[in-house]
């Protein structure tokens, strides 16, 4: 729930000054470090302060106070080989509530636009613009994530360039497949309407992937993140019938990816 700042009463004394001025600068600080958030995570600590050119234990204190304020949340790096016994590293991203901080000013635009779109040209037309629209965004990555030979190798490059372009995107391995999952969707609000939208982002990652996919969670229905099973087989054994059916052999990440 976004916070609404209250006039201060009567018997309260506004600050001024210095003071003030030290707390307009914690403002902007945080607000960078959750446009950070937006546009790379999930991401560290360490990294948001070497972006930032921070301490990292002044940027862990702005991180908690967005996860104490509902804005931010946590999850564990993934293992990469053998890091010994400690700590994993914790990955902050932004939850709905901080994604508002960045407002949706062209949500109603869009909507209007395909709203009319819709009306005159009837629903090819929005799939047709919704098709235009993932085209440009998949053709600044063609080459990156179609090199790998096989679809896991595929699904983690797609996830690298889906956080370039501000999806927080990230792979999980889930029995005999790979879960894909964007933590933010840009257009979420406009897809809720026009589910043309997600439908043909699905068909471009298979497109991408070479193998069919099954798109089992959106944030535009109300899902936590949109998450989709990439299965390890070739897309002509995919089809046969080895994606797992909804609910069954390859659930949703549990809380939407949060645990990952």
């Amino acid at each position: 729930m976004k916070k609404t700042a209250l006039a201060p009463r009567a018997s309260e004394e506004t600050v001024t000054g210095p003071a003030a001025a030290g707390q307009q600068a914690d403002g902007r600080t945080r607000q960078g470090v959750a446009r950070l958030l937006l546009e790379q995570g999930p991401v560290t600590a360490v990294a948001i302060a070497e972006a930032l050119g921070l301490s990292p234990t002044a940027v862990r204190r702005h991180l908690d106070a967005l996860v104490a304020d509902g804005e931010a949340y946590t999850r564990d790096a993934p293992r990469l080989g053998h890091r010994g016994r400690g700590r994993p590293a914790k990955l902050f991203l932004l939850t709905e509530a901080g994604r508002s901080r960045f407002g949706h000013a062209y949500d109603d635009l869009a909507i209007s636009a395909l709203r009319f779109l819709a009306e005159s040209g009837g629903e090819q037309a929005v799939r047709a613009f919704a098709e235009r629209r993932v085209a440009t965004l998949v053709d600044r990555h063609r080459d990156a994530v179609t090199a790998p030979g096989d679809p896991a190798a595929r699904a983690e490059a797609l996830a690298l360039a889906l956080t370039r372009e501000g999806y927080a995107a990230s792979t999980r391995s889930v029995g005999a497949g790979e879960q894909l999952c964007q933590h933010h969707c840009p257009v979420a609000h406009v897809a809720a309407e026009f589910p043309q939208l997600c439908e043909v982002e699905t068909a471009a990652f298979a497109d991408l992937l070479g193998t069919h996919v099954q798109r089992l969670a959106t944030i535009a229905r109300g899902d936590a993140a949109c998450t989709t099973h990439v299965p390890h087989a070739p897309a002509d054994q995919a089809a046969a019938g080895d994606e797992p059916p909804p609910g069954t052999t390859a659930p949703p990440v549990p809380d939407g990816g949060k645990s990952l």
